[in-house]
């Protein structure tokens, strides 16, 4: 992958600094370092606290410790190094690269790197190498899953579902919403879980109508929507779900209305999803259904993305992502309607696109439960 990006791009090296595209390409789970790729050589460059895990989990990988120098340094030493053994075998001179007056390339993540970093790089090497922006090029290897990864997401779902059917026996009135958050947690990392993909969510009553609510001591009331998003991490890989349910079994003529156009945008936006499909015409679907039903307004965010060894990852269901769905994508799908001061609805399932169509890796019932 590393060496085709090279050589479509006409680089002479790449350096990683993203801490999951480390790992991906690497398979060092350390989270602090970077990787160097320059001419025939592969260097991580970690400290000493990881110097040994790097050294079992990285084996195609020279290991660098940044103890005496810091990465910077180091890195830039590495780089001059490697410039100056090539300048002096006279392989450069029979390089693609003369026709660029013999300037080395170095392609950079400039969504993951410091302005500090990117102006010593400038202010060491002048023009004499120079960094060419990679963007997204190098996250977009991960968007395509292995039948492995898939399975270790597979698991990490599972683990949410369970939780999900524990929590909704374990929720009473009189609860806080920190209490409730702290519940799903425990459960998972209880139940198989290492970690979580993120931040668990718990919003009841009118903190539902903020999408990315955090949990507070606000008490469960009867009559209060509880949107709950949360997933956790299986083997370095993430899940992700989100089911809104409601405290009694009295809900309001608009509480129903709004969890049907949800789950119907969600239901619909479902039938669509096959390899071949645009992001963003997925994303219209439900859409439209929100936006028709006269709610078009309250729904802000796209409609998903895609799920890996970070909570979100490329490509995204949303009106700007005009990526073709591929087979072995993770999807989630997660329609919403937020009415500020009033409460909020989410549904979120997560999806594996198949040959012709897609496999459901949620199985937690979708219907209203009323606790």
């Amino acid at each position: 992958m590393i060496k085709d990006l090279i050589a479509n791009d006409n680089l002479d090296g790449i350096i990683i600094t993203d801490e999951y595209n480390m790992e991906y390409l690497s398979g060092f789970k350390g989270r602090t370092g970077c990787l160097l790729y320059i001419f025939d050589k592969q260097y991580l460059l970690t400290d000493s606290r990881y110097t040994e895990q790097a050294s079992i989990e990285a084996k195609c990988f020279e290991c660098v410790d940044i103890a005496k120098l810091g990465y910077s340094k180091t890195l830039m030493n590495l780089i001059d190094k490697a410039v100056t053994e090539i300048k002096s075998k006279e392989v450069l001179n029979e390089s693609k690269h003369t026709k660029s007056n013999d300037k080395i390339l170095i392609g950079f993540e400039n969504e993951h790197i410091s302005y500090s970093f990117y102006k010593q790089f400038v202010d060491t090497f002048g023009d004499k190498i120079l960094l060419v922006q990679l963007d997204s090029k190098v996250n977009r290897f991960r968007s395509i899953k292995t039948e492995e990864e898939i399975e270790n997401i597979a698991i990490a779902e599972k683990i949410g579902d369970e939780a999900f059917l524990h929590i909704i026996n374990f929720i009473e009135e009189g609860m806080t919403e920190r209490q409730i958050a702290l519940e799903l947690e425990y459960f998972m990392k209880n139940n198989g879980a290492t970690a979580l993909s993120f931040d668990t969510i718990v919003a009841s009553g009118k903190n539902s109508s903020m999408p990315h609510a955090i949990p507070t001591d606000k008490v469960i009331e009867h009559g209060d929507f509880i949107t709950m998003d949360f997933g956790c991490i299986y083997n370095g890989y993430c899940s992700d779900m989100t089911r809104t349910v409601i405290m009694g079994d009295e809900p309001t003529s608009k509480q129903l209305e709004v969890y049907s156009v949800v789950l119907e945008a969600q239901r619909e936006a479902l039938k669509m999803i096959k390899p071949g499909m645009v992001c963003s015409d997925i994303d219209k679907v439900a859409r439209d259904i929100i936006k028709n039903a006269g709610y078009g307004d309250y729904f802000g965010h796209g409609l998903g993305h895609s799920v890996g060894l970070f909570i979100h990852e490329e490509p995204r269901l949303s009106p700007k992502c005009n990526d073709i769905l591929q087979e072995n994508m993770l999807m989630t799908v997660e329609p919403g309607i937020y009415l500020p001061g009033e409460f909020g609805v989410r549904i979120e399932d997560l999806i594996v696109v198949t040959k012709d169509g897609y496999r459901n890796l949620t199985s937690s019932p979708k219907p209203l439960i009323m606790l």
